[in-house]
C-alpha cells in the first residue's frame, strides 16, 4: 500500500501524502483502512495511534499533566492548554480571509466561514433541517427528543440549552445583566435587550410577505398576519422585560 521514493520519502499510494518516516506512513494508512489496533482496557474504546490511547486513558484516571502557568487550570492534552492560554493572551491566530474576523480556535474559524459560504453540513435525521455547526444540530434535536439536560439547582426546572438555564436563573437572582447603551434600561435576557433596542434604532426586520408591512418583533408580525386571514388574536408584546397584551 506504500512505496519508497528516493529511499527517504514514504508515499501513501491511496492519497499520495508523503512522510519522512515509515511508522508515520503506517499510522497514516489507518485513516484509509479504519484499523484501530490500540484498545482501552477500561472501556474497550479503540484508537489508531498509541498516543491517542494514552490521552484517552486520562479520562478514566483524571490525570491532567498540562498546567496553565497563569491561572493554574489543568488539561489532559497539550493542544487544549495552548488554546486555553489564548483566553489570557487574547491571541487569535486564525483569520477569516473573507471578512478578516479572527478566532482563537481553528474549528471556530471553520464554523464561521460557513456564514459566508452558506454551507450547512449537519442535517437532522428526524426533520431534515440543516445547520452550519454541529452544536446547533445537537441543540435542535432536543426539540424532537424532549431532552432537557440543564437543571436549575434552585427550583429544579430543566432546559434544553445552557443559555436558557443562565437566563432563567436571573429570575431567582433578580439580575439584569443586559443593559441598553441608549437609555440604560436593563434586562434579564439578551433577546429582550435586542428587541428593546429596535425602539431606539427604528429597525423593523420582520416583514409581512402578504402586504410588506414591517415590525420590530416576530410575534407582532405573527399577530398581524392573522388580520389577513380574518382571525382575531391576542398579541403579547415584550419590550421592557415585562409583558402585556393588546
Amino acid at each position: 500500500m506504500a512505496k519508497n521514493l528516493r529511499k527517504s520519502l514514504y508515499i501513501c499510494d491511496i492519497c499520495n501524502k508523503s512522510f519522512t518516516k515509515q511508522y508515520h506512513l503506517t499510522t497514516h494508512i489507518r485513516i484509509h483502512t479504519g484499523e484501530r489496533p490500540y484498545h482501552c482496557d477500561i472501556c474497550g474504546k479503540s484508537f489508531s495511534q498509541s498516543g491517542e490511547l494514552t490521552i484517552h486513558k486520562r479520562v478514566h484516571t483524571g490525570e491532567k499533566p498540562y498546567h496553565c502557568d497563569i491561572c493554574g487550570q489543568s488539561f489532559i492534552r497539550k493542544d487544549i492548554l495552548t488554546t486555553h492560554r489564548r483566553i489570557h493572551t487574547g491571541e487569535k491566530p486564525y483569520q477569516c480571509d473573507m471578512c478578516s474576523k479572527s478566532f482563537a480556535k481553528s474549528t471556530n474559524l471553520t464554523d464561521h466561514k460557513r456564514i459566508h459560504t452558506g454551507e450547512k453540513p449537519y442535517h437532522c435525521d428526524i426533520c431534515g433541517k440543516s445547520f452550519n455547526q454541529n452544536n446547533q444540530l445537537i441543540k435542535h434535536k432536543r426539540i424532537h427528543t424532549g431532552e432537557k439536560p440543564y437543571h436549575c439547582d434552585i427550583c429544579d426546572k430543566s432546559f434544553s440549552r445552557n443559555d436558557e438555564l443562565i437566563a432563567h436563573k436571573h429570575v431567582h437572582t433578580g439580575e439584569r445583566p443586559y443593559q441598553c447603551d441608549f437609555c440604560g434600561k436593563s434586562f434579564p435576557r439578551n433577546g429582550q435587550l435586542t428587541a428593546h433596542k429596535r425602539i431606539h434604532t427604528g429597525e423593523k426586520r420582520f416583514h409581512c410577505d402578504i402586504c410588506g408591512k414591517a415590525f420590530n418583533q416576530s410575534n407582532v408580525l405573527k399577530g398581524h398576519k392573522r388580520t389577513h386571514s380574518g382571525k382575531k388574536t391576542l398579541i403579547t408584546i415584550d419590550i421592557s422585560g415585562k409583558s402585556f397584551s393588546q
